[in-house]
């Protein structure tokens, strides 16, 4: 009901649709959106640079990658951005624009108009692992495993976090995305992964049953014929067993600790990736979080929130986040960023 009959039948009529990459060349954009897969994405972007016409905009939809090895695969870097869509794409209004080391002035500001061309909310992200959101994603639900481990279960983080104001909590999101997709990063990245890392393997155990979320009817929870979640005996009983692996004792989390300690894992990856530049300002995590990941949008977003908080029981709250992560995990400096500011003065 959103569009005429008229109006639908006018942008199917300007929709081409072709199997053949040399037909590509006409395009002034070109969207690759294939498997997050490095060296599948350089492949592809070999091949788009020799039909591409001069001047158009190569772009790589990665959630996670790099961007300069994308475009080192091609003859001109400077014409390479990421950007970074969020599922479902048709709905999600944020859109990251990532340039790379090579990417020149002319095609971030493309990527910037054909994300506002694409009624999109652009956001620049820096090219570090996982941008803005992803990254700072990432530590919340890390710090949401943790709790699985020490003695929640999925549905009672879930209902902690809805309580707070997320449509879903992350083991409902991580269901409906689809378990595998970071399933095949953490398996990418264990190389490089820091010993010293706090690391659960619940989620991968889960992969391993074929427990891959919504799509396969069974992740954190099972599902009905009508989509409904249910808690599942099987994932407890899988849960109880990793812990007993590792020697923990289970103990009960309230709410409120469960809320405090996720989102001072968040509120820290977000001052982290300030420091770091990955944003350039707070009001950038902001945008991200709310219109990308559900943080409640009557927060202001997760600094705007922190900075509404009691500042000293803060601190406390992101020093325990930091050690729950283990001793590689750097603690962001919160009052230097001027996160604090605010709760300082209330």
């Amino acid at each position: 009901g959103r569009l005429t009959g008229e109006a639908a039948e006018a942008a199917r009529a300007a929709l081409t649709l072709t199997d053949e990459m040399a037909r590509l060349g006409e395009a002034d954009v070109l969207i690759e959106a294939v498997i997050e897969d490095l060296e599948v994405k350089r492949q592809v972007f070999a091949r788009l640079d020799a039909v591409a016409k001069p001047g158009a905009l190569l772009a790589t939809n990665t959630s996670y990658l790099d961007i300069d090895p994308i475009a080192a695969a091609t003859g001109r870097p400077e014409a390479v951005v990421g950007l970074h869509f969020f599922s479902p794409a048709h709905v999600m209004k944020l859109l990251e624009v990532v340039p790379g080391r090579s990417s020149g002035a002319e095609a971030v500001a493309t990527g910037l108009a054909v994300a506002r061309a694409l009624g999109k909310q652009p956001v620049q992200a820096g090219n570090a692992f996982g941008f803005i959101g992803n990254r700072i994603y990432a530590a919340y639900r890390g710090a949401s495993e943790f709790l699985l481990e020490e003695g929640a279960l999925p549905q009672e983080v879930d209902a902690a976090l809805e309580g707070f104001g997320f449509a879903m909590g992350p083991f409902a999101v991580a269901d409906l995305s689809g378990l595998d997709i970071a399933w095949r990063m953490r398996q990418q990245q264990a190389p490089q992964r820091d010993p010293r890392a706090r690391y659960v393997e619940i989620p991968d155990l889960l992969c391993a049953a074929g427990r891959l979320g919504r799509k396969t009817g069974a992740g954190y929870y099972r599902y009905d014929e009508d989509g409904k979640r249910q808690p599942d005996p099987a994932v407890e009983a899988l849960i109880a067993e990793a812990r007993a692996r590792k020697g923990i004792t289970p103990r009960a989390l309230a709410p409120e600790e469960i809320r405090s300690r996720v989102l001072a894992a968040l509120v820290n990856e977000a001052g982290l990736v300030l420091e770091e530049g990955v944003a350039a300002r707070p009001g950038d995590v902001d945008v991200v979080l709310v219109n990308g990941y559900g943080f409640p949008r009557w927060t202001g977003g997760p600094l705007h929130w922190a900075g509404q908080q009691d500042p000293a029981k803060l601190a406390a709250d992101c020093a325990q986040a930091v050690a729950d992560f283990g001793p590689q995990k750097k603690a962001a400096d919160l009052a230097g960023l001027g996160i604090l500011a605010a709760a300082d003065k209330a």
